[in-house]
């Protein structure tokens, strides 16, 4: 595997909406981020995701763009991005946006001189079908947010266009290749900015199954997943691989994809030495909740089915290249109230959980709040709720029997609104959010929860993840941590975290060759026995104590340690 730039790097994902705002309409904005560079410096990070902040009509929060040419007023203008290049430049930072271009705004000025001509030259650059003889829609397939992936283009009698996701939200036909050399030149625009690169949204939907075909319907609506037709859809490789060599590819800037159904044995494909994306997230353990039944449907996991489910992505990926490891993200609801159980959403259960996702091999995307251990809240009122996503699953809960106390209690726990809340700065007005009325309610234990707090306090969650940053660039472990094999052990012990991480060469004199890393994901002690000697040194210990005797090991709950 080639040695890339941003290997050593850390990373962090702000929801600019909620991040920070400067100048007090309740929204947060580019200046905002700007005001808080030095705070996600001191956090060790080196690299920014800012979700979309280009001019929308913000139906599907910023991923429904109509022009991406230009900021939208309410995060800034394209002055105050360049100050953001330039004081992040000046920390050694660097900015990734994301790249939407599955789909755009039915406001882009395209879609609408496609619709003034349905059969026009415009309408090419999307996918405008004629509906069946009896006059539906041409396939059954259900879009990510629930209905038709069809809509019927107004004025026509029978031609429909298609949306994988909102209506408001048509999706771009890169079969076109006009449609593909603009979105290049729109790519290359940015980059000769200063831009680092991109996290591309759902970016496996551009290849769509060629003959449009009915599958099984899976709900009484009588529509199917998306996923069947994404499992037939052939040749997307062929577009990314176009669009890297156009684009990123030869500026070695950085590109991270959301890719869910990769095909049995094309993951080198995706990130190998040539791959089409420097990384993609690792998803397996958000996939475990995959159904598509409906949110309420939603099967229960275990600790040791978590960690199993990263430990087979950990195997798939080996030398191919690097995942970018996550616990959560603004379409996830927050980590530690969805990995740990009530019992568990302590400091330490979320120091515990943090260990588990910066010590495997790739690099750490955190979440902004992640670091500081935000957790759900608790939804009494559908009114409650911003995201479209949450408003069609607590409609399909109700649709399916459930009580409104019951629906509710579902979107609690799953609602992406939950990441999305304002960021917890301080304990005082809006959580020093906002001087003015945020634009959705803050979590009502910002008042316990928040950095200010937590800055201050050398044993709070926020100071165990700067320690695990310095960790992965302190130059005795850097080698281990970012290159190292990853060699599980004790997978029979049930909620244990049990793994090495050895370097693939010599160790010079100083440096560690080798670290055990242990996390006990359950709420009583694990003593166990390891297979090699040594690892007496503790590196970080989420607890004041520890205890090991030669080989033999005893974890207190929620107890993680890392050892040289």
């Amino acid at each position: 595997m080639k040695r890339e730039w941003w290997h050593g790097k850390v990373a962090y994902q702000i929801y600019p909406k909620s991040f920070q705002d400067s100048n007090g309409d309740g929204i947060g904005d580019v200046p905002g981020i700007i005001s808080r560079l030095d705070y996600l410096k001191s956090l060790g990070v080196d690299i920014i995701w800012i979700s979309p902040i280009y001019q929308s009509p913000c139906v599907d929060q910023g991923y429904d763009i109509s022009d991406y040419y230009a900021l939208d007023p309410i995060f800034g203008d394209m002055d105050d991005f360049k100050r953001l290049l330039e004081e992040t430049k000046k920390r050694d930072m660097h900015v990734v946006m994301d790249l939407v271009v599955n789909h755009c705004s039915d406001q882009h000025p395209l879609f609408q001189k496609a619709l003034a001509d349905p059969y026009g030259p415009e309408s090419k650059f999307f996918y405008f079908m004629e509906g069946k003889p009896d006059g539906t829609a041409p396939c059954n397939w259900r879009s990510y947010f629930g209905g038709s992936v069809w809509d019927k283009v107004p004025g026509t009698e029978n031609l429909w266009y298609l949306h994988l996701f909102t209506k408001e939200q048509p999706d771009l036909n890169w079969e076109n290749p006009e449609l593909r050399e603009r979105v290049y030149k729109m790519m290359n625009w940015w980059l000769d900015l200063g831009l680092a690169g991109f996290r591309i949204d759902a970016i496996v939907n551009i290849k769509k199954e060629s003959n449009f075909k009915d599958y099984p319907a899976d709900r009484a609506d009588g529509l199917c997943t998306i996923d069947y037709e994404l499992s037939e859809a052939a040749g997307v490789g062929e577009f990314f691989a176009d669009m890297r060599d156009h684009t990123y590819g030869p500026r070695h800037a950085f590109a991270v994809a959301e890719a869910f159904n990769i095909k049995e044995g094309e993951l080198p494909d995706y990130v190998g030495d040539n791959g089409y994306f420097s990384s993609i997230f690792d998803f397996s353990t958000e996939i475990m909740q995959h159904t598509a039944g409906g949110w309420h449907t939603t099967p229960k996991f275990s600790a040791t089915q978590y960690r199993d489910a990263w430990y087979a992505s950990q195997a798939e990926m080996a030398d191919h290249g690097f995942y970018c490891n996550i616990i959560e993200n603004h379409d996830e609801p927050r980590g530690a109230s969805r990995y740990l159980p009530l019992e568990g959403q302590t400091d330490a259960g979320k120091k515990m959980l943090a260990v588990t996702m910066y010590m495997r091999r790739g690099m750490p995307f955190l979440y902004q709040g992640q670091e500081i251990g935000m957790v759900n809240q608790t939804f009494t009122s559908i009114d409650q709720v911003d995201d479209v996503n949450t408003i069609d699953s607590y409609q399909v809960a109700l649709q399916d029997g459930l009580s409104e106390k019951e629906a509710l209690q579902v979107i609690s726990d799953r609602s992406r609104d939950n990441a999305r809340t304002p960021m917890q700065w301080t304990d005082g007005k809006n959580a020093g959010f906002t001087e003015g009325t945020p634009w959705l309610g803050l979590n009502e234990n910002y008042k316990e929860i928040n950095v200010a707090a937590q800055d201050a306090d050398p044993d709070s969650v926020l100071n165990f993840y700067r320690a695990l940053s310095r960790l992965r660039k302190d130059a005795r472990f850097a080698e281990t941590v970012v290159y190292g094999d990853f060699a599980p052990i004790l997978q029979e012990k049930d909620a244990l975290f049990a793994f090495y991480r050895d370097r693939q060469d010599p160790a010079p004199e100083g440096e560690c060759a080798s670290l055990l890393v242990l996390a006990n994901a359950q709420n009583k002690p694990c003593s166990f026995g390891i297979d090699r000697d040594g690892y007496d040194e503790v590196v970080l210990n989420n607890l004041k104590e520890f205890a090991k005797d030669g080989r033999q090991i005893t974890l207190q709950p929620w107890q993680a340690v890392i050892l040289c």
